[in-house]
């Protein structure tokens, strides 16, 4: 008898991250430990659900309860553990289905996944803690606005970026009034809304975490990122000569226990679940500013989450297992 857990690594989405979940996808099936666990690659798109058997072969997955069939035996699935780098799996859509057919996974419920998915949201909820985040301004699809406004309020240069998307993908980087309307349409390429966002000047440091069976929240080495782009766009994040990563970040004692503390803080508040990584730029006056809080983080074999683990001494395996297992025990 199979005493192993059948454990579903569901990868893919219906944005331009597909590809991106996909990488993380392989990253996974070599970091879970299969001597504990069967592993199974589903993928998901635009309706399309499938789980990959063997090479190349693809069997659909049955909606109500999560399971298929290979030959003449149903394969339940015990846990997900979502990869999927926008939607529906960043943005607590598949959580919701997860919790319907009650089947545990990975990542933060529903709520936080859908409050952090929206950055102007995210931002201005944890901003209500006294948190420091950046200035900007929401447009949603068919919403106009003038450049001498966006000058006035936030100055220049801006970011224009997608509000519910990640990756960098659809991002902008504008330096004067006259790009900002290209950027705005080229946003709204990857969404239904978009976020202006005052420039923050300072150094990018990335900040990791997972709470642990016993409640403990660990958190993860700092790194830096210091992109040879103009900033850290989708091809400094998946080209590796277009960027240095720095971990342990080496920005001394002091400010790395501030980071740390404000990634502990910010995992409590938005009641966090599993792996998520916090980004922040350091002002060069030293003060920290939250970018974004990522749910669903990058996890291929360069991704900065395996990197942080390794970094802190930890076996990445059994981070896996723990976060499989604390699910079972039911002390979320």
């Amino acid at each position: 008898m199979n005493s192993k857990r059948n454990i579903a690594i569901v990868a893919g989405g219906d944005s331009s991250e597909a590809e991106v979940s996909l990488r993380s996808a392989k990253g996974l099936l070599s970091f879970i430990d299969t001597r504990k666990y069967e592993l199974y690659l589903v993928f998901i798109s635009h309706g399309k659900w499938q789980v990959e058997i063997g090479e190349g072969t693809k069997i659909a997955i049955d909606k109500n309860d999560f399971s298929f069939i290979v030959g003449n035996k149903k394969i339940n699935i015990d846990f997900a553990y979502i990869t999927i780098h926008g939607r529906p799996g960043e943005d607590g859509r598949l959580q919701g289905y997860f919790d319907l057919v009650g089947i545990p996974y990975s990542c933060c419920g529903v709520l936080t996944s859908a409050l952090t998915f929206n950055k102007y949201t995210c931002n201005r909820f944890l901003g209500s803690f006294g948190i420091a985040v950046a200035d900007s301004i929401r447009l949603l699809r068919g919403d106009k606005i003038e450049n001498k406004e966006v000058e006035n309020r936030l100055g220049l240069p801006v970011f224009v970026k997608p509000n519910d998307g990640g990756s960098s993908c659809g991002t902008f980087k504008v330096k004067s009034a006259d790009g900002l309307q290209k950027a705005i349409e080229e946003a709204f390429k990857e969404g239904e809304e978009i976020i202006i966002e005052r420039f923050m000047e300072g150094r990018e440091l990335t900040c990791g975490a997972y709470q642990r069976s016993d409640k403990e929240i660990v958190l993860f080495p700092i790194t830096e990122v210091i992109s040879k782009n103009e900033f850290f766009d989708f091809a400094a994040k998946y080209q590796a000569d277009r960027v240095e990563e720095i971990t342990p970040a080496e920005i001394g004692a002091e400010k790395t226990q501030e980071v740390k503390e404000l990634t502990r803080r910010i995992y409590k508040i938005i009641d966090a679940k599993g792996i998520i990584r916090i980004d922040y730029i350091m002002s060069p006056q030293g003060l920290v500013q939250l970018l974004e809080v990522n749910t669903t983080p990058g996890m291929t074999a360069t991704s900065f989450i395996p990197q942080q683990i390794k970094a802190a001494g930890l076996d990445i395996r059994e981070v896996m297992t723990e976060i499989i297992e604390k699910k079972f025990k039911k002390i979320d």
